[in-house]
């Protein structure tokens, strides 16, 4: 059974219809396809449109989806023989933080990363993802090893956080912590992660301290959850949608109607672009932000986002600066044509002086504008020459 979310309630209405639908059809000889056809497409729309206006908080509900694939999914589906490697040779082991040897695309790579588990059971017994010392000793063990026999590591983060329990504090919670970011800093081979879910606090930054840092499109990385931000700022979890709502505009980069990027929420005099270094001008003329839609994204390697700065970054930075970097060669040739309609909610529609001129929506003028054939055949004189009383005339 498929689970919704809260503000997933009209899609699953239109869902339910549709089921409702099917069944009807197959108990009678009615011919509901139309109809079913019709609710699919106005359901799909529901769906896109609520997507693409989601609020922080809804984005964290949706990190934390119940049936969003945790490690276990991906390994079984991106990795080849995969062979898990428990203990931190000290404590004992930890299921919350797990880590093996597998092959991707045939290369042998280290993979750890946090599981959540899918069921009562198993969430339990992976205590909900949230590591505790001997797993964060047990992800150093697997790094030394990888970095000792040159294999690249792969890192999946899906955490709210380290476990806050009293006897996680006693093994060393902040010191295993510490120790797991150190030895991602100072890794010889190369280290990806991944911010597949949720990445929260130090317990995401201990294995997401990487080369390369990579999030999917509705994940949340933040120096704290938003339950936790609550209970400090107002004492109380009930206020975690605020939370969210405030720390999205000071923990990362956000996108804005789907095209524009703010550096910590910092908005239009804020934040700059840059294409492979060289500053580029918005094609909006009212705002400073360019739209990143403009850039085909076959032709992009990375997107690198500043927010201190340092000598290569431009004299104007004032916050934030995303840096769009090309790839050297494109994978392939690429053709893309785009339309767009626009209007301005203080002129369109409204009562203006006007002429008859037709054609200057289409940038020509049908002649409207010429100067009339009367004020053409007059030569005013040159000012030296003229008198007031030819001048009167004119």
């Amino acid at each position: 059974m498929m689970v919704y979310l809260d503000f997933e309630k009209p899609v699953a209405a239109l869902e339910a219809r549709i089921l409702e639908l099917q069944d009807a059809a197959r108990e009678s000889d009615v011919d509901a396809g139309a109809e079913i056809a019709k609710l699919r497409v106005k359901a799909d729309k529901q769906l896109k449109d609520t997507y693409a206006n989601l609020t922080a908080w809804q984005k964290t509900q949706v990190a934390r989806h119940p049936e969003r694939p945790h490690f276990k999914h991906y390994t079984e589906a991106m990795f080849e023989d995969f062979m898990p490697l428990a203990g931190d040779r000290a404590f004992g082991d930890d299921q919350a933080i797990i880590g093996g040897l597998g092959r991707l695309n045939g290369r042998r790579v280290m993979v750890i990363g946090h599981e959540k588990g899918d069921d009562t059971q198993s969430r339990l017994r992976h205590n909900f993802g949230m590591g505790k010392p001997e797993g964060y000793r047990k992800a150093i063990r697997l790094m030394e090893l990888a970095d000792r026999f040159g294999i690249p590591v792969v890192s999946l983060v899906d955490t709210s956080g380290a476990f806050p329990g009293i006897q996680a504090e006693e093994r060393g919670q902040a010191e295993a912590i510490a120790r797991s970011t150190e030895k991602c800093l100072e890794l010889g081979v190369p280290m990806i992660a991944c911010i597949v879910g949720e990445g929260g606090s130090g317990g995401a930054v201990a294995l997401a301290a990487a080369d390369r840092i990579l999030m999917f499109q509705y994940a949340v990385y933040s120096v704290i959850s938003p339950e936790g931000c609550a209970s400090i700022l107002w004492r109380t979890g009930d206020k975690a949608a605020d939370a969210a709502q405030a720390m999205k505009a000071v923990t990362g980069a956000s996108v804005v109607d789907g095209k524009y990027v703010y550096i910590r929420g910092l908005g239009e005099r804020y934040s700059s672009t840059s294409l492979n270094g060289a500053e580029v001008p918005s094609a909006d003329p009212d705002r400073r932000a360019v739209q990143m839609d403009l850039f085909p994204a076959e032709l992009i390697d990375a997107i690198v986002t500043s927010k201190t700065f340092t000598p290569d970054r431009p004299g104007n930075f004032s916050g934030g600066n995303v840096d769009i970097r090309t790839k050297t060669m494109p994978d392939a040739r690429t053709l893309a044509v785009s339309f767009g309609t626009s209007f301005n909610s203080q002129t369109t529609g409204k009562s203006f002086l006007t002429y008859a001129g037709g054609t200057d929506w289409l940038g020509r003028d049908d002649g409207s504008r010429q100067i009339p054939g009367e004020l053409q055949a007059k030569t005013i004189p040159a000012r030296s020459t003229a008198t007031d009383s030819e001048i009167g005339r004119l």
